[in-house]
């Protein structure tokens, strides 16, 4: 894989501590005229291979995969223009901003024979899988009950007027499109797609500060909380008929988790995660890229599309509007 890496920010300084121990063939950077000299320190401090201020020029350079680290309203943008140039595309959650540019993209995609993947690392670290091969021991499902919450510097600002990204219904902001799309995806990813969800939520100046998603399965009832306007102790129960799991630390970085039985025994689960939490999803977006494993990856972007078609409606729901949406309560 030769990859293009959009933006010089904090997800993308992740991503780069850990990349260079993955083997991927070639590494550039695209930055803003803004920012040229923390890419030229990136360059430097993680040994890439160069860097561009201009994305066309990037787009017709030997990179096959552009990864794009950008806020959540440019995804679709700039998504398109690497399909449309034969790349293939590693987004950061959300994918886009809507269902409607998600169902584009894929169609892009297909029609080139290019892979799409989403980067949110939940399904690839060693303990969710663990923990998805251990879920039956709660017996039958009654309750599951995940809460992301964590109060964000942004929202002082918020509250004086002063909206950033995160807060900005312009932009695809929210908590649901934040913390709480963590939630959702493990959710999916642990039980599949719900029969029907219902979101309440806090919106202030027209976006969901905190919310709560209640989803319906056949036999059991599940709630996602994300909230970006209060902090909570973290906290995330498999409960059943035999037990229940209990976990302390959101999915995205989980790296333990408890069972505990009726009787109050307890078995805890941990795996040794040596590597950096972002490591695990990139070896496998390497793999998938390499080996044009088109299967694994059209696996991977169902998900993302239940996970997509959840937020749409409970943003429907909340009455929450988004420009490129017009809107869609």
């Amino acid at each position: 894989m030769k990859l293009g890496i959009l933006g010089t920010g904090v997800i993308v300084q992740d991503v780069l501590s850990m990349i260079n121990k993955i083997g991927i063939e070639k590494m550039v950077l695209l930055s803003t005229k803004r920012s040229e000299d923390r890419a030229k320190d990136l360059v430097e401090q993680y040994h890439l291979d160069g860097y561009y201020l201009d994305y066309e020029e990037l787009l017709n350079s030997d990179v096959d995969t552009i990864y794009i680290g950008l806020p959540n309203y440019l995804h679709y943008e700039f998504g398109k223009k690497a399909l449309e140039h034969h790349k293939h595309v590693i987004m950061e959650k959300p994918f886009t901003a809507n269902t409607r540019e998600l169902n584009e993209l894929i169609k892009i995609a297909k029609e080139n024979h290019l892979i799409m993947v989403e980067a949110v690392n939940i399904h690839h670290l060693p303990i969710f899988k663990k923990l998805k091969e251990e879920i039956n021991r709660v017996g039958d499902i009654k309750i599951i009950s995940f809460n992301y919450s964590q109060y964000s510097s942004r929202y002082d600002r918020f509250k004086q007027g002063i909206i950033e990204n995160v807060f900005d219904y312009h932009k695809a902001g929210g908590a649901l499109m934040d913390l709480n799309l963590y939630n959702l995806h493990g959710l999916v990813g642990l039980v599949g797609k719900p029969d029907k969800i219902s979101y309440v939520a806090n919106v202030e100046r027209g976006i969901d500060t905190s919310g709560i998603v209640t989803l319906e399965y056949p036999s059991f009832k599940a709630i996602c909380i994300g909230a970006k306007d209060c902090k909570a102790p973290l906290s995330l129960t498999i409960q059943g008929d035999l037990g229940a799991i209990c976990m302390n630390k959101p999915l995205n970085s989980l790296d333990t988790f408890t069972f505990v039985d009726n009787k109050d025994q307890t078995i805890t689960f941990g795996e040794n995660m040596k590597e950096h939490r972002l490591y695990y999803e990139f070896v496998e977006f390497n793999r998938i890229i390499n080996e044009l494993d088109y299967e694994t990856a059209e696996k991977m972007m169902e998900t993302t599309k239940i996970v997509s078609e959840i937020i749409e409606e409970a943003r429907k729901q909340a009455g929450i509007i988004f420009d490129n949406d017009k809107i869609l309560a």
